[in-house]
Order: C-alpha cells, then sequence, then structure tokens
C-alpha cells in the first residue's frame, strides 16, 4: 500500500514537473528570404564557367604551378585545415554525450567518529564476528564501475551533435572559400607582375626615345636652332622617365614578394613568361544563372550551414525548458578491511537510481540563453541574405566591368596608336624646325601615359574575368 502511494506521487510529481518545464518561450518570428533574380540580365544561358577547375581554366603554365604551390603550403588555408579539425573534435564530443559514461573507480579511506554519537554509540555495539567488534577507527575500501546517463527525452543532445555537424560542415565550406580566394589573389598578383614587365619595357624603350630626341636637341642647340632651355626640358624629361623605373623596379620586387608570401616562401624571383602582355586574351565568361550561386559559392553555403545549425541551437535552449532524466548506476566491493573486499555475498555494492528535475524557480539565466540563441539565429539569418546579396552583386559589378574595359580597352589601343604615329611626325617636324620642342615633349608624355594605360587596362581585364570565377564560385571544385 505504502509502496503504492508513492508511485502514484512520483506520476504526480513528474507530470507537474513536465507542464512547468514545457512554459518556454516563443523563437521570434524570421523574416522570409527574399529570392535571388532569374538572372544577370537578359540571359538565361545556364553555361556556368565555374564548373571548370582552375588547373584548365587557366592556361599559363606557370601560373598553374605558382597556384598548385600555394594550394599545398599557404598558412592561413592550413590554418583553415585545422579549424576544421576542431570542428570534427567538436561532434566527436556531442557524439559522446549521448552515450552513457563508465568509469572504474577505486579508494581508500579512514574514518574516526565521535564515541558518544548515534554513530559511534551503533559501533560500539556491532560484532562482525561473534567476539569480533567493529574497528574504531574505520578504514574504507572500494573497488567497483560507475555509470551516468542523461536519457535524451526531447532530443537536445542529438539537436547539439547535429549543430556541431553542421558546424562543421561550415567550416569545409569555409576552406573551399579559402581556396578560391587564394586563387585568384595569386592569379591577380601574377598579372599584375606580367603587367609591370610590360612597363618596365614602355619605360625603357621611352627614355632610348627620349634620349635620342636630347641629343638631337644638344646638335640643334650647337647650330644654334635650339636653346638651353630646350636642351634642359628634354633633360628633366628623360630622369623622369628613369625615376619611373626604378619606381617600377619597386613594385615588380613587392608583387613578387606577395606571391612568395602566398607560397608560404622566401623570397625568390617568380617564373613567368615575359612576352607581349597585350597579346593576352580573357578567358570566354559564362555566368550561368543566380541560382546556381546557391549550390556553387562556398561562402553562401557555408552561411546556410550556419544557419541551420542557429536553428537547432534554438531547438537545444528551448530543451533546457523540460524535465531532464539522469539515470546512475554503480556495481563493486565494498569493505573495511582488503581481505574482506572479495567476500560474497557480503562486500557485494550495487545501485540503480533515476533523476527527473525541472526548472522551476529562477529561470532567469535560461532565458537569457535561449532569447541569445534566438538572436543568433537571426543573426545567422541575416547573414546568409547578405551573403546571397553580396555575391549577386559582385557577379553582376564585375561583367558590367568586362564590357566597359572592353570597350575602353578599344578606345584606349586607337589612342595609343595615333600618339605613336604623332611621335614619329613630331620628331620629323622637330627635325626640320617646324614644330616646338614643347610639342615634342608633350606628345612622347602622352604616348608614354596612354601605354601605360593600355596596359593598366589590359590587366583591369585579366583580373575581371579571374574574379567573375572566384564570384561565380570557381576554383574550389
Amino acid at each position: 500500500m505504502f509502496k503504492s502511494k508513492i508511485y502514484q506521487y512520483s506520476i504526480v510529481v513528474a507530470l507537474c514537473l513536465a507542464v512547468i518545464g514545457c512554459k518556454a518561450p516563443q523563437t521570434i518570428a524570421e523574416t522570409p528570404s527574399k529570392p535571388v533574380p532569374e538572372s544577370f540580365g537578359t540571359s538565361k544561358d545556364t553555361t556556368n564557367m565555374s564548373t571548370v577547375k582552375w588547373n584548365v581554366f587557366f592556361k599559363d603554365p606557370n601560373l598553374v604551378e605558382l597556384i598548385d604551390t600555394a594550394l599545398k603550403n599557404n598558412q592561413e588555408l592550413n590554418i583553415t585545415l585545422q579549424e576544421i579539425e576542431i570542428a570534427k573534435n567538436d561532434v566527436r564530443v556531442k557524439k559522446g554525450l549521448l552515450l552513457p559514461t563508465v568509469g572504474l573507480r577505486a579508494g581508500a579511506g579512514l574514518e574516526k567518529v565521535g564515541r558518544y554519537t548515534s554513530q559511534g554509540a551503533g559501533d560500539a555495539s556491532t560484532e562482525i564476528k561473534p567476539g569480533v567488534e567493529t574497528p574504531d577507527p574505520l578504514p574504507d575500501y572500494t573497488i567497483g564501475a560507475y555509470a551516468n546517463w542523461e536519457v535524451d527525452i526531447w532530443k537536445k543532445l542529438r539537436n547539439s551533435k547535429k549543430a556541431a555537424v553542421n558546424r562543421y560542415l561550415a567550416t569545409v565550406e569555409g576552406k573551399n572559400f579559402v581556396i578560391t580566394n587564394l586563387i585568384a589573389e595569386v592569379a591577380d598578383s601574377y598579372y599584375e607582375l606580367l603587367a609591370l614587365d610590360s612597363q618596365l619595357d614602355i619605360v625603357k624603350q621611352t627614355i632610348a626615345l627620349q634620349s635620342n630626341a636630347l641629343e638631337i636637341v644638344k646638335i640643334q642647340k650647337q647650330a644654334a636652332r635650339a636653346t638651353e632651355l630646350a636642351v634642359q626640358k628634354f633633360q628633366a624629361e628623360v630622369l623622369t622617365s628613369k625615376s619611373l623605373e626604378f619606381e617600377i623596379l619597386q613594385k615588380i620586387k613587392e608583387t613578387e614578394n606577395k606571391i612568395n608570401f602566398l607560397l608560404a616562401r622566401y623570397p625568390e624571383e617568380i617564373k613567368r613568361d615575359k612576352t607581349n602582355f597585350t597579346d593576352l586574351l580573357p578567358a570566354t565568361v559564362n555566368s550561368g544563372i543566380p541560382s546556381q550561386l546557391l549550390s556553387n559559392r562556398p561562402d553562401i553555403k557555408q552561411a546556410e550551414l550556419e544557419l541551420v545549425a542557429a536553428k537547432l541551437d534554438v531547438k537545444v535552449a528551448r530543451a533546457e525548458f523540460y524535465p531532464s532524466l539522469d539515470i546512475s548506476a554503480a556495481f563493486g566491493v565494498r569493505a573495511f578491511k582488503p581481505a574482506y573486499l572479495f567476500t560474497f555475498p557480503e562486500s557485494l555494492l550495487y545501485s540503480v537510481a533515476g533523476d527527473l528535475a525541472a526548472p522551476l524557480i529562477n529561470r532567469n539565466a535560461i532565458k537569457a540563453e535561449f532569447k541569445s540563441a534566438n538572436a543568433r539565429q537571426l543573426q545567422a539569418l541575416y547573414n546568409y541574405d547578405r551573403t546571397v546579396l553580396n555575391a549577386y552583386l559582385e557577379v553582376s559589378t564585375q561583367l558590367s566591368k568586362i564590357e566597359n574595359l572592353q570597350k575602353g580597352y578599344d578606345l584606349k589601343s586607337q589612342q595609343v596608336d595615333a600618339l605613336n604615329r604623332s611621335i614619329d611626325i613630331s620628331n620629323d617636324l622637330f627635325k626640320s624646325a617646324r614644330v616646338d620642342y614643347f610639342e615634342v615633349l608633350m606628345t612622347q608624355r602622352d604616348a608614354l601615359e596612354s601605354k601605360l594605360e593600355l596596359i593598366e587596362t589590359k590587366k583591369e581585364q585579366l583580373n575581371a574575368v579571374v574574379h567573375v570565377y572566384k564570384n561565380l564560385g570557381g576554383g574550389w571544385k
């Protein structure tokens, strides 16, 4: 009868705890994500250049070799790989919480109680054998196994493990994003190096042209056909161009060191083909459709996985309001003398206990954690929307840039051709004293600037295609 009442009371208490625990705050409503546009412009062709592997996309064998070295040695990429390992171990931790904890325990102790206490008075009259009383002080030796297990009633531990798995997958996507950026950065620096080589050649050619003009004006001065002012102006122009030559040499050194840093090696010369830079043709651009970004861009997939993990965190935080069931058990032997440890059944001990508990009063800490988890979920949602929007705008910007750069390059090429012809004409006219030296100087200066700008435009064209490839999610596959 007594046991029946205890059982009934236990059920009532458990139900009360369940009702109290179920009073959890509500999740803040999420704002729906905006759908991406159907196309980047008018074309809806699904051919996407991001599916091309990087060692096929880049045709220059020297650049391919540099990228391959960077993918093997780059420190930032290696740091990211360790973040993946950390996330993987976190998954193992969360998975282990689902299983019972089992351990072994061995202990020894000595206890002396007061003679005139309830325990001391009781021990004095206890005989373990006829005529043998309990020892005083009383040793204690224990050998046994113990186990603890939290029963995952509300899927709190399973959701926590799923969140850890999604964060692990997010770190893998983060690694892929690092790879795409690394490939693009190496390619950008390599094309910058080629452009600087070409600009250096142009400056050297200009210096030779200006030096030749300087000699002509010196001869003309001797023949009283030019003044000392003209000589000094030509001399200053030559010195300016020589100064520019050393500026470009410094930029070449800085760019080489930048590439060496990405390759995680000390300074050395970057192997490259110093052909006519303006003859390089950008790769054909196939942007596909915007919806492909969701599966191709690693940063979008990373943001999506982090959003899933944040939603699971909210479920875990909500489960903290519900009752938890812990089961503990122990089995072993215990005695006050080592010789009695394996005297069965007298030394045998075992226990099994179940503990059902739910927060009742002062749940502010749990509420605060739930609200924080919900806020982090909204943060992850906004971050996902921002990442998708940024990806679309990046591609749209680069596609527009490619189109405008091509138009600008065509016009700049015509300008260079016109100025090259102007140099020949001005030199001929200057020799016959039909034009002033100032016109020759300005023509040479304009030609130099336009040639350098033409090289810069070509570099921006090549880099824009690389950026489209990166922004579409190419390079990591």
